[in-house]
């Protein structure tokens, strides 16, 4: 179970930045992930690296509750869990990204 720290300080992360992503700096879902957003020019998405934080595996168990997923990268567009990389790619295909990132103000 996550502190309770943990639970808040990912709640505050997915508030303030318009695309929130939690990472594994070694993951290659991460990557492609992360280079998807980059291709859309997003502004303000903040990405932390579970695996460079002393408590990236409480904020990790954090995600979990609050969202059942528990694999990374585990993707918030204006609030809103995207899902994993599978998920981003989805939403990509049929046009909805783009609108998602428009509507959050990220493009």
């Amino acid at each position: 179970m996550a502190s309770k720290a943990s639970i808040e300080k990912i709640q505050a992360l997915i508030k303030t930045h318009k695309v929130f992503v939690a990472s594994k700096s070694y993951c290659p879902y991460c990557a492609k992930a992360k280079a998807t957003l980059r291709s859309f020019d997003a502004k303000d998405v903040f990405v932390i690296e579970l695996d460079q934080l002393a408590d990236g595996a409480d904020l990790q168990e954090a995600l979990q509750e609050i969202t059942g997923q528990r694999t990374v990268p585990n993707i918030f567009i204006g609030g809103e869990h995207i899902g994993g990389n599978s998920d981003l790619d989805a939403i990509k295909s049929n046009g909805e990204l783009e609108a998602k990132l428009k509507a959050a103000g990220a493009i």
